[in-house]
C-alpha cells in the first residue's frame, strides 16, 4: 500500500535535497493508510530562521547573534536551541538546498506520539533503502530510544552528511 502526498506537501518540498525529498517519497510508497502524513515545512528564509530563533529570548539576546529585535518573542516558548539563527538545516545550504523536512501524521494530533513513532519508523526505513544516512529529531544520538533527554523534535527528519 503506499499512501499519496498532496499538492500542498509536494510543494512545501520545493528546494529541499533531493536525497531527501526521495527518502520523504518512499516512506509514502511504504505507508499503510493508517500511517498517512503531511510535509509541513522544507526550506525555511532567513526571516523564518530568525522569528523562530526569536521565541524565548530578549531583543538583546537577539541583537548579539545578529537577529533583528522585531523577532524577539521573550514570553514565547522556545523552540530553537541552534547558537547560529541561520544554522537550521531548513536553511538553505552550501549545496543550495536545504537539509531538512517536518512531517506530521495527518490528520494531526500533536499529543499522539505513537503516530509520529510511525512516520519516523516510515522514514528511517525508507533511508535505508535509499542508502541515505538521516537523523530525527525525537532521537538526536540515534540510540533508538525516542525522547529519553528531551529530545522534543519529533516532525524533524534532516540529512546526517
Amino acid at each position: 500500500m503506499a499512501i499519496t502526498l498532496g499538492q500542498r506537501s509536494l510543494a512545501r518540498l520545493d528546494g529541499v535535497h533531493p536525497d531527501l525529498v526521495r527518502v520523504v517519497k518512499r516512506a509514502a510508497a511504504m505507508a499503510e493508510t493508517r500511517d498517512d502524513f503531511t510535509v509541513l515545512e522544507g526550506v525555511r528564509s532567513r526571516e523564518q530562521c530568525w522569528a523562530n530563533w526569536g521565541k524565548g529570548r530578549t531583543p538583546a539576546q537577539c541583537r548579539a547573534v545578529g537577529v533583528p529585535t522585531v523577532y524577539a518573542q521573550p514570553a514565547a516558548a522556545k523552540v530553537t536551541w541552534l547558537g547560529n539563527p541561520l544554522a537550521s538545516k531548513h536553511a538553505v545550504q552550501k549545496t543550495g538546498f536545504g537539509h531538512a523536512v517536518d512531517l506530521a501524521p495527518f490528520p494531526i494530533d500533536w499529543n499522539d506520539l505513537t503516530r509520529f513513532d510511525r512516520v519516523a519508523a516510515l522514514m528511517l526505513a525508507a533511508a535505508k533503502a535509499e542508502g541515505m544516512p538521516i537523523r530525527w529529531g525525537a532521537d538526536w544520538d540515534r540510540d533508538g530510544k525516542p525522547r529519553e533527554r528531551g529530545e522534543t523534535d519529533s516532525p524533524h527528519f534532516e540529512l546526517d552528511r
